[in-house]
This record gives structure tokens, sequence and C-alpha cells, in this order.
């Protein structure tokens, strides 16, 4: 079996180099890739168990997600692994399908199964992280934040988000726009709801009966478009929080007869369904791969020692409105 020392022979460079490129702390593209080619040729692989006890962790990242349904959470799957395993790690997915109780289950077997660290798209605000903090394990917070740690935290601007799509609706001619946004109780929800405000008070349009609150699912869309167009002066448009609740949304309204002439849309996430992606509808394209990336990246920098300050990175999304102009 090659030994770390014979991979740094042939690479020519030192052991430390070999060590930090295995472990994914950032050396030059050309040093890494000398090392990852001379381990190729040795076919050098760590030895895993003796690198676990000695950092008295495993080599196991847990991701923790609130619905593994949703294309964005997915998509960000794919970037965390991708840098996990580059690093040497493997990524174990959690699904708590928004539900606390689930989540601090999977939480407390981070702990116990002494994994190396864990990235968290929490399922609300109030999530208790301080068993994996005491255990020194590293945790970095994805998309959303849980309220009352130091976190590393990689986010999207999401009120940012909110007043653009709200100001694309007003732009398109809308004047009466509605908001379909998550839980209370979750950040994204809240500062999404957040943007959309801003707009429509600067507009003069504010209705609070305009503000629905729904579970970021399908159903919760469906429920709350049904409850708005309910009303005795429904509104011509609506501002989506999430790209599932989109679909819903629209499913009620293609029921309807409606479209999104008839009644405008703007959806914070791109549509997952292809076939539910009508021209009409104002999209918030939002970096789902890259939080992952980011994320992870954080992660093994931290596992790896890094000290410094908590980071919040907040990554830049991208609009994409429809051309023609809908009827007010």
């Amino acid at each position: 079996m090659s030994t770390i020392y014979e991979v740094a022979a042939l690479a020519g460079v030192s052991p430390a180099t070999v060590s930090r490129v295995l472990n994914g702390v950032n050396v030059s593209a050309e040093k890494s890739r000398l090392v990852r080619d001379a381990a190729g040729k040795l076919a050098f692989t760590p030895n895993r168990t003796a690198r676990s006890l000695r950092k008295q962790s495993s080599e196991v990242i847990a991701l923790v997600i609130p619905d593994i349904e949703n294309p964005f959470f997915t998509s960000m799957a794919r970037g965390v692994e991708d840098v996990a395993q580059a690093a040497g790690y493997s990524v174990v997915l959690c699904n708590t399908d928004e539900d606390p109780d689930k989540e601090a289950s999977y939480l407390s077997i981070a702990v116990s199964e002494n994994m190396a660290g864990i990235i968290l798209a929490a399922a609300s605000d109030h999530v208790d992280l301080a068993p994996l903090l005491r255990r020194g394990r590293p945790v970095v917070a994805v998309d959303r934040g849980p309220h009352g740690f130091d976190l590393d935290a990689v986010m999207v601007d999401n009120i940012a988000g909110g007043r653009e799509a709200t100001q694309a609706l007003y732009d398109q001619g809308f004047s009466r726009i509605a908001c379909i946004t998550g839980p209370s109780d979750v950040e994204t929800a809240q500062r999404r709801e957040h943007g959309w405000r801003q707009v429509v008070i600067a507009n003069g349009g504010h209705d609070e009966r305009y503000l629905k609150h729904a579970n970021f699912r399908v159903d919760g869309g469906r429920a709350a478009m049904d409850e708005l167009l309910a009303l005795e002066t429904p509104p011509d448009a609506v501002f989506v929080a999430n790209n599932l609740m989109s679909v819903g949304a629209l499913q009620v309204l293609f029921e309807r007869g409606l479209t999104t002439e008839n009644v405008g849309m703007a959806s914070f996430g791109d549509l997952p369904f292809s076939t539910l992606a009508p021209r009409g509808v104002t999209i918030i394209h939002l970096p789902a791969r890259h939080l992952g990336v980011t994320a992870a990246r954080l992660l093994i920098e931290r596992i790896n020692g890094d000290d410094q300050p908590a980071r919040t990175i907040v990554l830049r999304n991208e609009i994409s409105a429809p051309t023609s102009v809908g009827s007010a």
C-alpha cells in the first residue's frame, strides 16, 4: 500500500502539501493536479480510520434540508456533494419536511455519530445547535439562518428579490399585487414578504388581505391562491415567494380559465416543471448550486481549523421579466 510520502515524492511536493490537498485545503491548482495525478498512479487511498481518530470525528458531513422534492434543494445538494467529495468527505442527506422535531432528531444523530460538520437549511428560526457547537462541530447555515447563533451563512438577497419581483409586476401595469409567502416563523419567508411590502407601500397599494402565509409547497400555493381569488376585490397580480407555491398558484389560475395576463405572477425561484412555465411569469433565478458549493467550502475550511470570525456571504439573484405587458 502506498504512503503519503511516496505520493509526495512522485508529485515533487512536501507531505504537508499532499495532506492539504487531500483535506480540501486550498493550494495552487498546479500542486493539486500533481498530487492527484501521483495519488492516482500509486492507487493511494487515505487511511480514513486513522484520520478520523486524529480528528475525533468521522469523514461525513450532514446536509439538512427542508424539502428534497424541491429542485432548488436538489441542486444545492449537488453543489455540496461535489465539493465534499473532492475534499474526501461523504454527504448524508437529511430531509426534515419542514418539521422542527424531525430536524432535531437529525441533529442529534449528527452529534452521536461524530459527523465532521453540518450544513443546515433550518426548518424554523428556533433550532437548538448548542449540543453540536459544544462538541466543536462546525455548522454552516445555508438559505436560512437560525437565530441566536454566530455561524457562517450563505444566503441569497431575499429582500432585494422580493422588491425586484414586485416592482416588475408594477412595471408590467398591474396595481393590486398580493404576496404568497412561506411560514411566518421562517426567515426567508419573512424577508421576501418584507421586500414585497416595501414596494407596495411605496406604490400606495398596501392591503393586508393580500398577504397569505403558506407551507412552501404546491398545496400551500393552491390554497393561498384560492383565498386571494375569493376576495371581493381580488388582486390582479401575485408575488409568490418560492417555486413550488408558484406551481400551485398557477394550477389554480389555469383551472379557472385565467392566464398570467389576467393575473400577473412573479416567482421567487425557477419553476420546476417546464410545462408550467408560461412566458408571462417573472422569475427570480436563484444560484442554488452555487449556494451549496459556497457552503461546503466554508464548512471544509472550518473542519480544517479555520477560526476567523463568522462570515455571511450573500449571493446575487437574477431576474427575468416577460416582455409582454399584463392588463391591470
